[in-house]
């Protein structure tokens, strides 16, 4: 009975899909979007949302009526550029009990924000702070600062009559910077989970 059973099996498991191999080009394909997974953490999402959200009222939707408004917009700009390199070095792990913990790199590992929680000197040193931390945190600044020049309200206050060459400099810079800041991502993708970035599962 058993053997019937196993004859009666085989053909199917002989009929069963076989893994096609791919295509040079397909495996160049799967690699380049599989890289721009990591642009996702070319900015943290509460500046940006911060930003968004108080230039319209800051600049009075382009007008800047006063020179207070102006300096507003200059801090605001100013903020959040410091927000997006400094979140750069942040970084987060899950504990003995699954939660998340968010520390700040350093040269000697991670400084854990939550003091109650510590890493043995070897886990922590996994966190250290590396020379391509301070390239994605200089990326992160470029990268707001394009969507700040994207950003009508704050151009219209800081340069309210441009030039015919600054505004054509101002409608290609931003998309420039956003095609060489991307392929600089993917090209040296970060590997850190900090504080306004999409966390990983483990």
């Amino acid at each position: 009975m058993d053997l019937q059973v196993d004859i009666e099996r085989q053909p199917l498991l002989q009929n069963a899909p076989q893994k096609i191999p791919k295509t040079p080009t397909q495996k160049t394909m799967r690699k380049a979007l599989k890289g721009t997974t990591c642009l996702a953490n070319l900015l943290p999402t509460g500046t940006v949302l911060i930003f968004q959200t108080l230039s319209p009222a800051l600049t009075h939707r382009g007008q800047c009526p006063t020179q207070t408004s102006k300096i507003m917009t200059i801090c605001l700009l100013s903020y959040c550029s410091l927000s997006c390199f400094l979140l750069s070095f942040t970084d987060s792990f899950r504990d003995e009990r699954g939660k998340v913990r968010y520390g700040f790199a350093t040269l000697n590992g991670i400084w854990v924000m939550d003091g109650t929680v510590k890493l043995h000197v070897e886990e922590a040193r996994k966190y250290k702070l590396r020379l391509i931390d301070l390239f994605h945190a200089c990326g992160s600044i470029l990268v707001f600062g394009a969507i700040a020049l994207f950003n009508q309200s704050v151009v219209a206050c800081l340069a309210p009559k441009p030039s015919e060459e600054a505004k054509k400099i101002l409608g290609v810079l931003p998309i420039g910077i956003g095609i060489f800041c991307s392929i600089l991502f993917v090209l040296f993708p970060s590997q850190r989970h900090g504080i306004g970035f999409p966390l990983s599962r483990d």
